[in-house]
């Protein structure tokens, strides 16, 4: 059993990083709607609020990891340029799928798309992160601010999504490959 060096960073970019920042939106959205929801007492005690603020920190190191990696280390791997007179295509992903009629969109819209929404999640969710820091118990008195801290974490779990589907599908036409070989395995 092997993985490259390029498969490890992208699964630690995607399944790490991004499907557990997209799993957590449960427990955020979860008790963010807890406290915007009408006739809500919306006052966490002061343990409910620690744990709150920390995970809501998590989720902004979780999605900043999977944006950074994304755009840093698996991004630059995607746009390599290939060679002039190169056949095989296999180690250029962007050049693969502009390659074919059938598989360009995948780049003209899916990464496209990709590369600018998925900058929207850390950012919405750092500001949701703040405004319960911030405003801690004192803010089940701001139910407008509230709604908005809500609205926010919906429209980062939105573009998660966008992300991470376009990014399976990318990944599955077009796999970003090569590096040197991680032997995790030996058989028999």
């Amino acid at each position: 059993m092997e993985i490259s060096v390029r498969d490890l960073w992208t699964v630690f970019h995607g399944m790490g990083f991004g499907a557990l920042f997209m799993l957590a939106f449960t427990g955020a959205i979860a008790e963010l709607f807890r406290m915007s929801a009408p006739g809500s007492a919306a006052i966490p005690s002061h343990r409910d609020q620690m744990l709150l603020r920390f995970y809501l920190i998590g989720m902004v190191v979780l999605a900043w990891l999977a944006v950074f990696s994304g755009a840093y280390i698996v991004y630059p791997w995607y746009r390599a340029i290939a060679p002039a007179g190169t056949v095989d295509l296999t180690g250029y992903p962007q050049r693969l799928l502009l390659s074919s009629p059938t598989t360009s969109g995948w780049h003209n819209f899916g990464m496209e798309w990709k590369e600018h929404v998925s900058w929207i999640a850390p950012i919405a969710m750092t500001m949701v992160a703040y405004v319960f820091g911030k405003y801690g118990r004192s803010l089940a008195k701001h139910r407008d601010l509230r709604k908005a801290a809500l609205i926010f974490t919906l429209a980062a779990f939105l573009t998660t999504g966008v992300a991470g589907g376009f990014g399976a599908f990318l990944n599955k036409y077009a796999p970003i490959r090569g590096g040197a070989t991680i032997h995790l395995m030996h058989g028999e």
